[in-house]
């Protein structure tokens, strides 16, 4: 969406850009996603959710995914 000359992402935009950025990282790392829900205390099956946009992750989710692939120090 363009505004006043500037871009904003719609939600369904920064939705597929979130799931792909966690599935980068989670690849670069070589971690499958039982790695990753192991790393946060989530099972695989949400994780597969989050990535594949099943599901609309809270924010304190992507903290604990942001936290387990060391994100956030």
């Amino acid at each position: 969406m363009l505004l006043g000359g500037m871009y904003f992402m719609t939600k369904d935009e920064l939705k597929i850009a979130i799931d792909k950025r966690i599935i980068e990282l989670r690849s670069k790392e070589g971690w499958s996603q039982s790695d990753l829900a192991h790393a946060c205390e989530k099972n695989r099956q949400a994780i597969e959710k989050i990535e594949n946009g099943k599901v609309n992750p809270t924010i304190y989710s992507l903290y604990e995914i942001s936290k387990a692939l060391l994100i956030l120090k």
